[in-house]
């Protein structure tokens, strides 16, 4: 694979992502090590930490990168087989701003990827896009950079623990789906005082048991059969880099994230009275109430881990959230995204009750959908969108609605309940999610954006 033929397809808009031996290899590695070094030199730092989660490609894509970045001549702390949050870390702790997390998230086994912080802020966008253009004009800084190994485990474990205080022991259980957080969710729940059964921890980078992806139900299923046949009174589960959670009660509800925030947006606001939450687009529109009932302001914001980050940055909110399980505190911790401790935090709040699924039940919920996926060719998604939100499409399908907001597609709310759609950036998608108080209205929403999609493509073949 020569320079000319990297694929730009793998510079998505939050990280890189492609499959290995067909757009990804240690060539890419090396030149993104490189171009990467290269802007970490212009921040003025001069350190790069990184780490792979457990997947086959981790150990040659990760040395490939370690030799590109130091060939620019920036230092490597190399972390080695971590969850994403713990790269995350180091560059808090360790004498570096800028980290590269090796990951393929919740992709299946044959893709691998990079996440990356540059001088202390998640890029995405433009600055994702400047790092393949670097690399196609051979833009590089040459040098000679240090590369040592260092174990942060404990570090990070000790930092949790120290601060998380259970009321009761709980006794809990964890499916990691052979992901790597399967290398730490043991320990940290053991050691906040939990006695903790563990499902698939064995980090396993053919993920032989399910995919590593809470965000679809099909996921939990295990976790839920052994929540409900032992006494285990809570399940937690975990995506392929550790930084998603996903939670079961004990009668086999799945609570998804726009709900777990509810519940961490009401301890925040105890602490910072009339701040803001920030939530993505898919969230229920129930956050919203629920904030502002508890004192604080509620904002909606764009999808997307980096987006969030740098929201959070620029508003100094003390909480955010994405309805794909992505949770930041900034509330006691670093503001970043971390599936592991926003789980030690969820079983602080619910070790002060007896009954952790009957509060959990009782956060509110609608009807709603999960996400549902309109397919489409390369670059279409954006087109269709944009068509949608004219003027004269949205007073023509949405005439009835409250309220249009286009901060990140079409997200369109009505008295008693909203519909979405958004272009993915990562696929060439249209991302749909409803939710309503009833099913008729439910049923008038769809059928409101099922007009909207045709009146522009004709030909489309709806989810629903």
């Amino acid at each position: 694979m020569t320079t000319s033929t990297i694929s730009p397809s793998i510079f998505k808009a939050y990280d890189i992502r492609g499959i290995v031996g067909k757009t990804l290899d240690t060539h890419v590695a090396f030149q993104l090590g490189q171009a990467f070094g290269t802007a970490v030199l212009a921040k003025k730092e001069r350190t790069v930490v990184i780490g792979r989660d457990g997947r086959l490609s981790g150990p040659e894509l990760s040395a490939a990168l370690a030799k590109g970045l130091q060939a620019s001549g920036v230092n490597v702390i190399d972390l080695g087989v971590v969850a994403t949050p713990l790269v995350y870390l180091g560059t808090h702790l360790l004498d570096a701003k800028s980290g590269i997390m090796v990951t393929g998230s919740h992709n299946p086994p044959d893709y691998n990827g990079f996440k990356m912080v540059l001088a202390s802020e998640a890029i995405y966008g433009e600055t994702i896009q400047a790092l393949y253009h670097a690399i196609v004009k051979q833009e590089f800084t040459h040098g000679a950079g240090n590369y040592e190994q260092h174990d942060i485990r404990a570090a990070y474990l000790e930092r949790i623990i120290s601060d998380i205080k259970l009321a009761r022991p709980m006794k809990i259980a964890v499916d990691c789906g052979n992901g790597v957080a399967g290398a730490f969710a043991g320990d940290l729940y053991r050691g906040l005082g939990c006695e903790v059964d563990e499902l698939f921890c064995e980090v396993d980078g053919t993920f032989p048991n399910h995919h590593p992806d809470p965000a679809h139900p099909e996921n939990l299923q295990d976790l839920i059969k052994h929540v409900k046949e032992t006494d285990a009174e809570l399940g937690l589960a975990f995506d392929g880099d550790g930084d998603r959670l996903g939670v079961v009660t004990k009668d086999g509800n799945i609570i998804y994230p726009d709900r777990q925030l509810m519940l961490f947006a009401e301890d925040v606001l105890t602490r910072n009275p009339g701040a803001q939450i920030l939530y993505d687009v898919k969230c229920t529109r129930h956050i919203s109430a629920w904030v502002k009932a508890r004192g604080g302001v509620p904002l909606m914001w764009k999808t997307g881990h980096s987006l969030v980050k740098a929201k959070m940055r620029e508003t100094g909110a003390p909480l955010g959230g994405e309805m794909s399980g992505h949770i930041f505190f900034k509330d006691r911790w670093y503001g970043f995204d971390d599936g592991l401790y926003a789980g030690a935090r969820l079983l602080e709040l619910l070790s002060r009750v007896v009954d952790t699924s009957a509060v959990l039940n009782s956060l509110p919920q609608s009807n709603s959908t999960p996400e549902l996926q309109l397919t489409l060719n390369e670059g279409e998604n954006f087109t269709l969108i944009a068509k949608m939100q004219t003027a004269e499409q949205t007073q023509q399908h949405f005439s009835d609605a409250e309220q249009i907001i286009s901060i990140d597609g079409l997200r369109v709310e009505y008295v008693d309940g909203f519909g979405l759609a958004r272009s993915s950036n990562t696929t060439p998608v249209i991302v749909m999610r409803f939710e309503a108080e009833n099913e008729a209205a439910l049923a008038r929403i769809q059928a409101a954006f099922k007009r909207a999609i045709t009146a522009v493509k004709a030909d489309a073949i709806l989810p629903f």
